[in-house]
């Protein structure tokens, strides 16, 4: 706060909508089924099933939500009646029950009926330290809001931005709109303050070289931050990165491009002492890899005789 004029805190605090995933038939001003509700339901879906067909087992497909005991027969649309189904499997059910449409597959059945009727104690997500974090923020004085993962995935997508973690944060409770997001982002990983180890081994377990005593060299110690301006020689240039130091005095600098090795000290400034943590700018990847496939595979159908709330 002293270096960025934060004004208010927006927190993921649950991963999903209990309430209204319970008790997805309540009216009137108890609750009403707004657009974010397919959202909440997704979500969870996609976390109880693990990305997966219940019917047989596909993954990484486009997957649908399904009712268990289908909808032309009375089903409800309460969590505990819905899985999720790829395109075929989904199609071959059609209107069958659970039993009548796996009848040559009893074991699979009881299998599915077991994991429908889990608690939703894995989805409340309210452990401690959640809430130990949210009143530690709300003691700093600023105004907090507590938002639930559905929420921050329906931003995403009505913002019609990828998925990557400084977007999640960006998109966590109310947000109107989202500018200059494709601009590289300050990514800090920790990296540690070095090992107390000063032999390195061969695979037999024998001594094959020894690292320094001093963990510093020339002024310089592994980790700083360093920039090289390499004058003359095979390696003319200018090297930023990270340096780990030799007591020759010919270092080695690990730049965003790759590792430069044998970079004499005498060429080196220090940028930033090393702290613990590394820091880089890098670009939020545009395409969707399969790592991401969930944003896509769930399709949600709306159901057009549920009441509209206002849009969120």
């Amino acid at each position: 706060m002293r270096w960025v004029p934060v004004t208010a805190i927006s927190q993921e605090l649950v991963r999903f909508d209990m309430q209204q995933m319970q008790n997805p038939e309540i009216r009137g001003t108890e609750y009403q089924q707004g657009t974010l509700f397919g959202f909440e339901v997704r979500e969870y879906l996609l976390e109880k099933w693990e990305r997966k067909c219940a019917y047989c087992d596909a993954e990484n497909v486009p997957l649908e939500m399904e009712h268990m005991h289908p909808k032309a027969r009375g089903g409800s649309n309460r969590v505990s009646n819905l899985t999720l189904a790829c395109v075929p499997c989904n199609q071959r059910k059609g209107t069958k029950s659970l039993a009548e449409f796996l009848a040559t597959d009893p074991e699979r059945v009881r299998k599915i009926l077991a994991q429908a009727k889990a608690p939703l104690r894995d989805a409340a997500a309210v452990n401690s330290t959640r809430w130990a974090l949210f009143q530690r923020l709300k003691a700093t004085g600023l105004d907090v809001e507590a938002a639930s993962g559905g929420r921050t995935k329906f931003n995403r997508h009505q913002l019609q931005v990828p998925k990557d973690h400084c977007l999640d944060a960006a998109c966590v409770g109310q947000v109107d709109a989202l500018e200059h997001w494709q601009q590289p982002v300050l990514s800090i990983q920790a990296t540690g303050r070095g090992t107390y180890q000063r032999t390195r081994l061969n695979q037999y377990g024998f001594p094959r070289g020894y690292l320094l005593r001093q963990k510093a060299a020339k002024g310089f110690q592994t980790g700083d931050m360093v920039k090289a301006v390499v004058t003359k020689g095979k390696k003319t240039g200018t090297y930023v990165g990270r340096v780990a130091v030799r007591a020759s005095g010919s270092f080695n600098i690990k730049t965003a491009s790759g590792l430069v090795q044998g970079i004499s000290h005498r060429f080196c400034t220090c940028i930033q002492r090393a702290d613990g943590y590394g820091y880089s700018l890098t670009k939020i990847a545009l395409a969707k890899g399969a790592a991401h496939l969930d944003e896509e595979v769930l399709r949600i159908t709306p159901n057009p005789e549920a009441p509209r709330g206002p849009r969120l």
